[in-house]
């Protein structure tokens, strides 16, 4: 794949950087992919690149620009403490207004020819969520394992763009009583998709960590390019 840094502007006016990566053809629609809370790393990066594969323009904004600008961290135990403790600082608000921002970047490049889908991981699920609902630009939005999904469901009202979710059925991060808010807000809507691996854990589909699992990962990854294919369109 072809990939470089790119800057962005947030929708507040400040500049701050994320990953952009080319699909072969050069162009195709965007895909605006948030992070998990170890920021733009190497797994991250190789989903992007994967996504790009797929015929995606992709863009992984730096969520945490705010505190520590590209924040790379391993999955270890001092890189998940520093993890979580960015996950605690960062501010929510601005961090939507930022992927907004993003968006609105990756609609304006010369390579993007189609509409723009968000996708993201445990935060990055939730801020996913949040981007659709925030952004008239977002054509469909797509949540792995949101983390704490349930507090923003006030903001489905403002959700326009079509919906899919995937939930670990052993994830005791997110357990029953939170996927069940997500099922009563949003499961009458014709646009929303929710999907639960009975077998998989929080985290499947990073292959980085020891939860990962293969078949709910290859499952859900086929459910994404089919939604995304009959939105994008």
């Amino acid at each position: 794949m072809t990939s470089r840094w790119i800057d962005i502007k947030s929708s507040t006016g400040e500049t701050y950087g994320g990953y952009l990566s080319l699909p072969p053809t050069g162009k195709g629609p965007g895909l605006v992919l948030i992070q998990e809370i170890w920021g733009v790393n190497d797994h991250i990066r190789k989903v992007a690149d994967q996504y790009a594969a797929d015929g995606f323009v992709v863009l992984a904004p730096d969520v945490f620009w705010r505190q520590t600008p590209r924040v790379d961290l391993n999955y270890d135990e001092a890189g998940t403490k520093q993890a979580y403790a960015l996950m605690q600082g960062l501010d929510q608000p601005a961090a939507v207004k930022d992927l907004v921002g993003a968006v609105s970047t990756l609609k304006a490049q010369p390579e993007v020819t189609g509409k723009i889908a968000t996708v993201g991981y445990c935060m990055g699920g939730r801020l996913s969520f949040l981007t659709a609902a925030h952004s008239a630009d977002v054509a469909a939005g797509v949540c792995y394992y949101p983390g704490a999904i349930n507090t923003v469901m006030g903001d489905a009202a403002q959700l326009k763009a079509p919906v899919q979710f995937h939930f670990g059925g052993l994830d005791t991060h997110i357990g029953k009583d939170v996927r069940q808010s997500v099922i009563d807000t949003l499961g009458d809507r014709e646009d929303t998709e929710i999907y639960i691996y009975d077998n998989a854990d929080h985290g499947f589909n990073c292959w980085g960590r020891p939860m990962y699992h293969q078949n709910a990962a290859m499952l859900a990854h086929g459910r994404v390019l089919e939604f995304l294919a009959e939105h994008l369109a």
